[in-house]
């Protein structure tokens, strides 16, 4: 049970989260409490399959059933392995198991890392390594193989589409490859990723002493941050370079960098970096997807090898805090997910507490909760989190079950303040965190 000590800290830090606490009717470990009533919310829209069980990214349309990543059942699969590990409980790991059997079963036909083959390959390898069951490691086999056998020749290198990014294209399935590589992989896994990261430094366009990626050749804005930009797929060329040491991965990371830090706009003691270039110029977003919580990682991977670079994940770090979170903005409206809000922002302050040893951050976690808290709905026995997915839709307010922008995402962040709190640690890593 968490030291009642450290449940009276986190309440001086948000004085509003003993009042919520009590709200809810959490305990002294009120982070596992809420993250096992998300579950309980989560598992009243469960369906059985022919080979597992599945559950709707939204639970008032049970046809919303997707294996993607970002918002699909395979993120669900996750938080149940996170659950398992923390409670050392069965009967979380049977539920995840039967969840990866239903994946396993219809593998998706898209490569992407949240939005096909890479996150299942992913996912069925975690399942595996965690339960231990032969039938996993098989299905992630096959799945890697189905991932390897898309690559295709194109000009120096390889792709899978004609996406760069994190989420769907060349990156975020490199750097998969590259975390599967040493149990499923092989040698082949990390060629094609060399490969593919020879092809990305191809696509770099030169700008403000840099490079910069667009999205895909069509798309007509340049977003610069991690899930869509330059960010994304400068960090994966500097994981290249931390595990290859070829000279030309780190100079076209260092180069995506220096891109980003000419582009960087000063906020408060910290720099936030803008969502997309043209009428994005003044819009800020502050969590994974086009914020400071993914961006960072890029600056985090290359003080490896240069310490110049340091300052800078604690300068993009202060630009959250410098622009109002948790107070919504433009950039940080009404959406609490892992992708887009607050529990990224949280995620991210927990990464910083514990590979920089920065209390700061995680007393910045807390008080970031703490308004995560206070935007729970409950339901029955449970927890559900209403948002807007889409800041231009305001009004297309759904409670989601997935990772990136739902309850499970929610519920594995608050495992992980709870570890936090304990100075334990955690499972479930993505194949895009340096951490």
């Amino acid at each position: 049970m968490l030291p009642r000590r450290h449940f009276l800290i986190a309440a001086l830090a948000a004085p509003p989260l003993a009042e919520i606490v009590r709200k809810l009717g959490l305990t002294d470990r009120p982070w596992l409490d809420a993250a096992l009533k998300a579950e309980m919310w989560i598992r009243r829209s469960r369906q059985t399959t022919g080979s597992g069980i599945a559950w709707p990214a939204d639970p008032l349309r049970p046809d919303s059933v997707s294996p993607d990543l970002y918002n699909g059942m395979p993120g669900v699969v996750l938080f149940y392995l996170e659950l398992f590990k923390t409670t050392g409980q069965n009967h979380f790991l049977h539920e995840a198991e039967l969840g990866a059997r239903q994946l396993a079963s219809r593998l998706p036909q898209s490569a992407g890392l949240y939005t096909g083959l890479a996150g299942t390959a992913f996912v069925l390898e975690r399942t595996a390594t965690i339960g231990g069951r032969s039938e996993f490691t098989h299905a992630s086999l096959r799945c890697t193989a189905l991932l390897l056998d898309q690559a295709t020749a194109e000009g120096d290198g390889v792709q899978w589409n004609d996406t760069t990014d994190i989420i769907a294209g060349s990156a975020g399935i490199g750097l998969t490859l590259l975390m599967l590589e040493p149990s499923l992989g092989g040698p082949r896994a990390r060629e094609l990723a060399v490969l593919a990261g020879r092809r990305l430094l191809e696509l770099g366009t030169p700008a403000e002493g840099g490079l910069t990626w667009m999205m895909n050749p069509t798309f007509p804005r340049n977003m610069p941050n991690f899930s869509h930009g330059t960010a994304g797929v400068a960090y994966f060329l500097a994981r290249l370079h931390a595990l290859t040491g070829e000279a030309m991965f780190l100079d076209g990371a260092k180069a995506g960098a220096r891109y980003l830090q000419a582009i960087a706009a000063p906020k408060g003691a910290g720099v936030v970096i803008r969502h997309h270039d043209g009428d994005g110029e003044q819009l800020f977003y502050l969590s994974w997807c086009h914020g400071p919580a993914g961006t960072a990682r890029l600056f985090h991977q290359l003080a490896l090898v240069d310490p110049g670079f340091r300052p800078w994940v604690a300068r993009l770090a202060r630009g959250i805090p410098a622009l109002g979170v948790p107070r919504r903005s433009d950039g940080f409206w009404n959406n609490i997910s892992q992708c887009c809000g607050n529990a990224g922002v949280v995620q991210f302050a927990l990464d910083r507490a514990r590979t920089h040893r920065d209390p700061g951050a995680l007393e910045f976690a807390r008080q970031v909760t703490a308004d995560l808290m206070q935007r729970a709905t409950p339901d029955r026995d449970g927890l559900k989190w209403v948002q807007a997915e889409h800041r231009v839709q305001p009004e297309n307010l759904v409670a989601q079950t997935g990772f990136m922008q739902g309850a499970a995402g929610v519920g594995t962040v608050l495992l992980h303040l709870d570890a936090a709190e304990r100075g334990d640690d955690w499972s479930i890593t993505f194949p895009d965190s340096p951490f």
